[in-house]
């Protein structure tokens, strides 16, 4: 057997059950909870603006997209030509996109919109289940604690000033609604192995639910929210829109929630940081291209400062943050049942072969027979 064929190879029986059923059944558990949730506070679950079932639709049709892509360019290195032949693309597709295959990256993506659609109903009624607790005081505390009795978002004004530094990390901020998608579609589609990518998006998926649970072990606001104060000095920018909004959205949602958009703040622990972090994590753990690994490290670095920066988030919810996104490793680790030593294994002795890819961390030089899954 080559070493092609070895890593590429499609799981059969349990395996393959398991790791293409691990991210539905993580979306059914948070339904079910969200369910059951929003039903003892009177409410139902729903998308009432449509909001899981768009990015539902739009990722989607961005994943279809870059599966034509996938194939286009695997022809092209075959054939060694561009645009590739219709032939040469229809057997790349019939070798590459199995049933199997793009009913794993389906079901992985439907469930991860599931999950996230669950997850906005649960985060609603958080002020509804624990109405009046906020852990805001106690977690500013902590943050002076640890910063020998400065407040750490003052310090970063100070240090880093205002200006073009706030238009900076409100980018990056704003960005992390392209960051996920586009990091869940990248890793469905350009996979020489789906397996470490439905690893990746049960990962994400678990996330949610993660973070749901944080929110009702402390509810919280946030600084900007607590301390409105600290950060009036900081010129407007996107972010300083969307919190308005946010706020805006939390009061109407509190007056009939039956009706109003559910609120979405809640600051303990950083969902930001968690699945930056799981992602981040996740490249380094499967050996992925180092280029790759030190973009993901960088974007967790900014987007960390960012967040204590911009009032979203205390300090300590984004060290809650990479607990919880390590966390979301191991359990998805659990679920799916992936060995993620092998897996890296497997990658190094690819490129022992095959030398650095072009564009896929798993592809091979043209002409290299590529029978994959």
């Amino acid at each position: 057997m080559s070493a092609t064929t070895a890593d590429t190879r499609t799981p059969t029986g349990f395996a393959r059950w398991r790791v293409t059923a691990a991210g539905p059944i993580v979306a059914l558990a948070i339904l079910v909870w969200a369910i059951v949730a929003t039903d003892s506070v009177g409410l139902v679950v729903r998308d009432p603006d449509h909001v899981a079932a768009q990015y539902l639709v739009l990722v989607g049709t961005g994943v279809a997209l870059l599966v034509v892509l996938d194939i286009a360019l695997r022809a092209a290195r075959r054939t060694g030509s561009f645009p590739p032949p219709r032939a040469a693309m229809a057997e790349v597709r019939r070798e590459r996109w199995t049933p199997w295959r793009t009913a794993a990256a389906g079901s992985a993506l439907f469930a991860f919109y599931v999950s996230y659609m669950a997850y906005r109903n649960l985060k609603a009624i958080v002020p509804l289940a624990r109405p009046g607790e906020l852990f805001d005081g106690q977690l500013a505390e902590f943050d002076r604690a640890i910063f020998a009795g400065n407040d750490p978002a003052a310090l970063l004004h100070t240090l880093l000033g205002s200006g073009l530094t706030t238009h900076v990390f409100s980018t990056f901020y704003v960005a992390f609604i392209v960051f996920l998608p586009l990091t869940i579609g990248l890793a469905l589609v350009f996979s020489t192995d789906i397996r470490p990518a439905l690893f990746y998006v049960t990962a994400q998926s678990v996330n949610w639910v993660l973070g749901i649970g944080s929110y009702f072990l402390l509810p919280s606001l946030g600084p900007i929210y607590f301390e409105p104060g600290a950060f009036a000095d900081l010129p407007g920018s996107e972010v300083t829109r969307l919190q308005g909004v946010l706020m805006q959205q939390r009061v109407d949602f509190l007056a009939d929630p039956s009706t109003g958009t559910p609120q979405s703040i809640a600051a303990f622990a950083s969902l930001h940081i968690s699945m930056s972090f799981t992602a981040a994590l996740a490249a380094t753990m499967l050996g992925l291209g180092r280029r790759l690994q030190a973009a993901l490290w960088v974007w967790v670095a900014i987007t960390t400062v960012g967040t204590v920066y911009l009032g979203w988030h205390y300090f300590v919810d984004d060290i809650a943050g990479v607990a919880m996104g390590a966390a979301a490793l191991v359990l998805a680790r659990a679920f799916t049942g992936i060995d993620l030593r092998a897996e890296r294994e497997r990658r190094r002795a690819r490129r022992a072969v095959h030398g650095p890819p072009a564009w896929d961390p798993g592809a091979q030089p043209a002409g290299a027979s590529a029978r994959s899954n």
